[in-house]
C-alpha cells in the first residue's frame, strides 16, 4: 500500500463503509455507495480506451458526479482535469487542448458549449454526458474493486485560476499532494504517515466536525477540502451554487460547525444574509469561517465576530503551486504573517536563501513536499520549480520578508505590485484600507499608466446599496489613515459589481483594463 489517494480512499470506504462523507442538497452517500458508484464509472473510463496518466476534464458545477468523476480517474491511474465552467468557447477550447484530455465528463446544463468546441480537440475521443447516458454508462458496468496497483508517483493535476495569465497546470505527485495539500489528512497536527495511521485516525473521528464547502470543486481550494476531509473520516456538505441564505437554512439543518469560502466575494454576503435573517436560523453550531484564496478583510472579520460572539476566523495561505501553507495572522499595524511551517523559506530572484531577520524582501517559497511541474511548459516550469542544491523548490509570486524567528511577513503578489515613481505598492494593502470604509463592498488595486511617475494607484470599486453617490475623493482620503501617503488611490473607478472568477479570486487583468484610461 502506497500514500497514493485512491488508495488511502479505499481503504478509509473499508474501514467506515456507513459513515455519510457526502452531502448535497437530497443526496447523502456513505462511503460505501461513493465507492462502488465512483468503481463502475472508473470500468466506464477503461472500457473507452482511458489509460493511466491520460488526463480526463470534469466540466461541472458542484454534484455528486463530479465527486464520482474525481474517484473514478484517481481509481484507474488517470488524471483529473478540473474545468472551469463559466470559461467562454474560446477559453473550453484551450483548457481542453492544452491540459491534453482524452475524454470528457460534462454536466448537461454545459454540454451544448462542449460539444460545439470538442471537434476542434482531436485528442478527446470520448465525451459522457451527466444525465441519462451517464446513469447508463453506470449500469452497463461492474461495481468491483479490481483495479491494477498504484504508485505515490502517479499524477494529481489542478489548473489554476489563471487570474494573471491563461491558467496552468500544477502537476503534483500523489505522495506531495498528501502531505502538502491535503495537510497529511491532519487539520490539526502532524501529518499521518502511512496508509495504518489515516485509516486509525478516521476511523476514531467518531464525533467529526461538519464543514460547509460554498466554493465550486474546480478551484483547487475546494478540491484540498474535499480530499482531506474524506481521508479523515468527516463529512463536508457541498453546494450547487451559492445562496447566503440557503447557508444559513444549512448550518442549522446540518448542524454545520465551519464554513469554508473564499474571502468577502462570499463571507460578505453571509454577513449581511445573518443581519437581515434577524434571528430566524440556529446558528449556534458555527464556530469556524475559513477562507482559501483571497483574505478576510478586518471590518468584516469584526462584524462576523460580533453577530456571532464565539466565532473563530481563519485566512488559509496556499496556492495552487504549493498547497496549504498555514494561515496568515493580522497584526496591529495591518502586517501580515505567517509562523510555524519549516517547509517556508524566502528567495531572492537567483533562488538563493534569504537569511531570517536579514530584512531583505524576496520570494516566498515552499521546499520538500512541492509540485514537479507546469504541465508541458518547461520554461515556466524552471521559473517556478526550480532545483536548487538538489532540493525542488515552489517559488510563489508572493513577496515578503522573514523574521529571526522564522515568521514570513507577507507583503503581496510580485506581478501585481505596482511601482509609482520607484516606491512599490502592493495592491492587497489598499484594498484592506478601502474595505474599511462603510460604502465599499468590494475593491480591487491596480496600476494605471502615469506620465510623471510611470505607474499610479488606482481602484475598482463596488459600493454597497445606498452609497451609489459616495464620494471617490472620500474613498481616497479615507485611505490615509491606513496606508502612507504614496499608497493612497489616485483614481477610482466606482463599478456595478467587481469582477472575480468563480472561486472568488480577483481578476487583476479585469482591473488593469478598468483604471487603464482613468
Amino acid at each position: 500500500m502506497t500514500l497514493n489517494i485512491a488508495d488511502l480512499f479505499e481503504a478509509v470506504a473499508d474501514a467506515i463503509p456507513d459513515r455519510v462523507p457526502l452531502i448535497l442538497e437530497d443526496a447523502r452517500l456513505n462511503y460505501a455507495e461513493l465507492e462502488l458508484r465512483s468503481n463502475r464509472l472508473a470500468h466506464h473510463l477503461q472500457s473507452v480506451g482511458v489509460e493511466p496518466g491520460q488526463h480526463v476534464g470534469i466540466h461541472m458545477r458542484n454534484c455528486v458526479e463530479y465527486v464520482e468523476a474525481l474517484l473514478a480517474c484517481l481509481k484507474i491511474r488517470a488524471v483529473p482535469i478540473n474545468v472551469n465552467f463559466r470559461y467562454t468557447d474560446a477559453e473550453l477550447l484551450y483548457i481542453y487542448t492544452n491540459s491534453q484530455m482524452v475524454a470528457l465528463l460534462v454536466e448537461e446544463e454545459f454540454a451544448p458549449t462542449a460539444l460545439a468546441v470538442v471537434p476542434q480537440c482531436p485528442e478527446i475521443s470520448h465525451v459522457l454526458i451527466v444525465g441519462d447516458d451517464y446513469e447508463n454508462a453506470l449500469a452497463a458496468q461492474t461495481d468491483a474493486r479490481d483495479f491494477g496497483p498504484r504508485s505515490n508517483d502517479d499524477h494529481f493535476i489542478i489548473y489554476t485560476g489563471g487570474t494573471t495569465g491563461m491558467p496552468k497546470g500544477v502537476v503534483w505527485r500523489h505522495e506531495d499532494f498528501f502531505f502538502a495539500a491535503l495537510s497529511g489528512a491532519n487539520l490539526s497536527g502532524p501529518p499521518r504517515r502511512s496508509l495504518e495511521e489515516v485509516v486509525d485516525a478516521a476511523v476514531a473521528n467518531t464525533n467529526p466536525t461538519v464543514l460547509l464547502l460554498i466554493p465550486p470543486l474546480m478551484h483547487g481550494a475546494a478540491i484540498y477540502s474535499l480530499l482531506t476531509a474524506f481521508l479523515m473520516g468527516a463529512p463536508r456538505v457541498l453546494t450547487r451554487s451559492f445562496d447566503p441564505m440557503e447557508v444559513l437554512r444549512l448550518v442549522e439543518a446540518e448542524k454545520i460547525t465551519g464554513i469554508t469560502v473564499v474571502g468577502d466575494a462570499i463571507a460578505r454576503p453571509i454577513a449581511d444574509a445573518i443581519a437581515a435573517s434577524e434571528g430566524r436560523y440556529d446558528l449556534s453550531t458555527l464556530k469556524l469561517i475559513g477562507s482559501g484564496g483571497a483574505l478576510f478583510s478586518p471590518n468584516l472579520k469584526a462584524e462576523l465576530t460580533t453577530r456571532l460572539p464565539g466565532l473563530v476566523i481563519k485566512d488559509a495561505f496556499g496556492a495552487s503551486e504549493s498547497g496549504n501553507d498555514g494561515v496568515v495572522e493580522f497584526g496591529e499595524d495591518g502586517s501580515k504573517r505567517i509562523r510555524s511551517n519549516p517547509n517556508m523559506i524566502l528567495v531572492d530572484d537567483e533562488f538563493r536563501r534569504i537569511e531570517p531577520g536579514s530584512g531583505t524582501t524576496g520570494f516566498i517559497a515552499r521546499a520538500g513536499h512541492v509540485p514537479v511541474a507546469y504541465f508541458d511548459d518547461p520554461a515556466k516550469t524552471a521559473a517556478t520549480f526550480p532545483v536548487v542544491d538538489g532540493v525542488r523548490l515552489a517559488v510563489l509570486g508572493d513577496m515578503g520578508t522573514m523574521e529571526a524567528d522564522g515568521t514570513i511577513v507577507l507583503l503581496g503578489r510580485g506581478s501585481m505590485c505596482i511601482n509609482s515613481g520607484g516606491e512599490k505598492v502592493y495592491p492587497e494593502e489598499v484594498e484592506q484600507a478601502l474595505k474599511t470604509h462603510p460604502a465599499v463592498f468590494d475593491a480591487l488595486v491596480a496600476g494605471a499608466p502615469d506620465a510623471r511617475f510611470g505607474e499610479k494607484v488606482a481602484a475598482v470599486v463596488q459600493v454597497r446599496p445606498g452609497f451609489e453617490d459616495v464620494a471617490t475623493e472620500s474613498l481616497s482620503e479615507h485611505c490615509r489613515t491606513h496606508v502612507a501617503g504614496y499608497k493612497i488611490p489616485r483614481s477610482i473607478v466606482l463599478v456595478p459589481s467587481i469582477l472575480r472568477s468563480p472561486s472568488g479570486k480577483a481578476d487583476y487583468r479585469w482591473a488593469r483594463e478598468t483604471v487603464a484610461g482613468v
